[in-house]
């Protein structure tokens, strides 16, 4: 088992730098560039949302590129294309809805679409290892992506770029071609990720299925908002006239603060990966459980309320992020990606494989120097297109432990 982590280290070690890096796309970002699509005949359309420039300025132009994979060397296929307006939004917008079409010729199911904005040389794979996510964004055409005939608009109709809304946030179906009914249904969410060192093997196994919890099944008229009501996971369930199948889009609904944290609750739960059951227990039952809290951090920092404050601003903001970056069937810092998010940090290089998979690099984790591997495999299903499961390890464990005890090094002292 040690000789495979250590042949993963060197493997990762001799990957050409020709390749990209994506630990960029794990930096928080203002402005982040994020794409969606709707099928229109023999287009593949792309929609995103842009802040608004001075008057009279042209609207961007978007590149488009093609590859194989994350890590080809050349491209299939690269064309430029001016985006505009997309019909029906408002060009007094702060924020603008603009739009691109992509011949569906040029992007078989499979392949990745690398989409930048004003971005001069597209011949190669970036030389340089750092991408800029503000103007930048892949997007991998699955077969699901490249049929679907629908995007989701959010109460302002601006394109919904993110795979939740919170309560109380309603969502409309923008389709191509004849509108179609939609209905839904709820089921509860999955559990926290588990330790990168823990045999999923000895774990308890999980439901093949998860459980519904209600549904509805009222067809929802052209324009009319979608409100849905309780939190959860939802599949949306688009189609089923004029032959048209039935589309399965999932979307969670959070709390009105997501991605960050105000009430008890939220501050507790994701102190998960740092304490015990009991501890956690604790933390609930108290009196003033926020005031509790923050008691546990000064108790982390040994006292010093300004190291306290460093602490929670820094732990509660690596979930903010990751909530930001791993959301899909979950809340991200519940995923196994936002679990290392949250207790190790943003990785210092991430490569993404032809296989799918992610590799996440952390420079000098243990005594030795030398960086450490994470391998997270792609899992998608219906409800978790977007999923990744950790290669756990059992030599993960003493490297686990040590970052957790930087976390509250005074109370592990004790």
């Amino acid at each position: 088992m040690l000789f495979g982590l250590l042949s993963t280290t060197w493997a990762l070690a001799q990957t050409p730098e020709s390749r990209p890096d994506f630990a960029s796309f794990y930096q928080p970002v203002a402005n982040r560039l994020v794409v969606e699509t709707r099928r229109e005949a023999d287009s593949l359309r792309l929609l995103l949302n842009r802040p608004a420039g001075p008057a009279g300025q042209p609207l961007p132009t978007l590149h488009l590129t093609v590859w194989q994979s994350h890590d080809a060397k050349q491209p299939l296929w690269q064309g430029t294309q001016r985006l505009r307006l997309y019909p029906g939004a408002d060009p007094a917008s702060a924020v603008l809805v603009l739009t691109a079409a992509l011949p569906v010729a040029q992007a078989p199911a499979g392949v990745v679409l690398q989409v930048s904005l004003d971005q001069p040389a597209l011949a190669n794979q970036p030389t340089s290892p750092g991408q800029d996510p503000a103007t930048t964004t892949w997007v991998r055409l699955t077969p699901e992506r490249l049929a679907r005939p629908f995007v989701l608009l959010d109460s302002m109709g601006l394109v919904l770029t993110r795979p939740y809304v919170r309560s109380g946030e309603a969502v409309a179906i923008a389709s191509f071609g004849v509108g179609q009914p939609a209905g839904w249904r709820r089921y509860a969410t999955t559990a926290a990720a588990l330790p990168p060192f823990a045999d999923p093997r000895r774990q308890p196994a999980a439901p093949r299925t998860l459980g519904v919890l209600d549904s509805s099944a009222a067809p929802l008229l052209a324009g009319q908002l979608l409100h849905l009501p309780q939190e959860g996971l939802y599949a949306l369930r688009v189609g089923g006239t004029a032959s048209e199948p039935v589309r399965t889009v999932p979307l969670l609904v959070v709390p009105a603060d997501f991605p960050g944290q105000s009430t008890a609750p939220e501050l507790i739960d994701p102190l998960l990966y740092l304490t015990t059951a009991a501890e956690r227990q604790q933390l609930r039952q108290a009196t003033n459980p926020k005031r509790a809290v923050d008691q546990f951090w000064l108790a982390s920092a040994g006292g010093d309320q300004a190291q306290a404050r460093d602490y929670i601003r820094r732990y509660y903001g690596l979930v903010t992020l990751a909530n930001e970056l791993f959301t899909g069937h979950k809340a991200g810092w519940l995923t196994d990606r936002g679990l290392l998010y949250v207790v190790l940090g943003a990785p210092t290089i991430v490569r993404r494989l032809g296989t799918g998979e992610e590799r996440w690099a952390y420079d000098a984790l243990d005594r030795t120097g030398r960086a450490t591997i994470f391998t997270f495999r792609p899992r998608p299903s219906t409800l978790a297109p977007d999923n990744y499961e950790l290669v756990r390890r059992p030599e993960y464990q003493t490297l686990w432990y040590a970052a957790v005890e930087r976390w509250r090094k005074t109370m592990t002292a004790r």
